[in-house]
C-alpha cells in the first residue's frame, strides 16, 4: 500500500486574535502601498505603460502625481518590460515625461530571462535600494514553472 502522509502538511491555524495589526506604508494612498504587489489592469491600449512610465518619471525625480503621493526624495526604481525595447520605446518615454533616468536601471536579461524567483531580482532590489519595482506584463515574470491557473 502506498503511503501518502509523507507529502501532507500538518493543519496549522491562527487565531486572528493572536494576529498583530500592523499599518501599511503608503506610496500613493489608496492606490499604491509600499511592499505590496499592486496590478494595473486594464485592456490593450488603455493607457497602462504610459500611466507606470509617468509615475516612475515622477518619482524619480522626488515628486508625486498629487499631494496624496507622499515622496520627500528621489526614488530608485527598476523597470523591466517583455514587450517593449528599453532603447527605443522605454527610455524615449521616459524622456518624454522628465525622468531622471539615472534612477531607474533594468536588469540585463540577454543572458537569461528574469522571472519573480530569480534571485537577480532581489539583489537588484537590494543594491539600489528600489522602492518600486516595475514588471510590465507581470504575466511574463511569472515563470516557467508556475501555474496560472492556480
Amino acid at each position: 500500500m502506498e503511503q501518502r502522509n509523507e507529502n501532507k502538511t500538518e493543519l496549522k491555524m491562527i487565531k486572528m486574535s493572536d494576529v498583530q495589526s500592523q499599518t501599511v506604508d503608503w506610496l500613493w494612498y489608496p492606490f499604491i502601498p509600499y511592499g505590496k504587489l499592486t496590478i494595473i489592469q486594464g485592456d490593450p491600449g488603455d493607457g497602462k505603460t504610459t500611466l507606470i512610465l509617468n509615475i516612475a518619471a515622477r518619482l524619480s525625480k522626488g515628486e508625486g502625481l498629487d499631494n496624496d503621493m507622499k515622496v520627500t526624495e528621489p526614488v530608485n526604481i527598476i523597470y523591466q518590460t517583455a514587450e517593449d525595447g528599453i532603447d527605443d520605446t522605454i527610455k524615449p518615454r521616459l524622456e518624454k515625461a522628465g525622468a531622471d533616468c539615472s534612477m531607474i536601471r533594468v536588469i540585463d536579461e540577454t543572458e537569461k530571462e528574469l522571472s519573480m524567483t530569480d534571485d537577480r531580482l532581489e539583489q537588484a532590489i537590494v543594491e539600489t535600494g528600489a522602492r518600486m519595482v516595475i514588471l510590465d506584463p507581470i504575466q511574463a515574470y511569472i515563470g516557467a514553472k508556475v501555474d496560472m491557473h492556480r
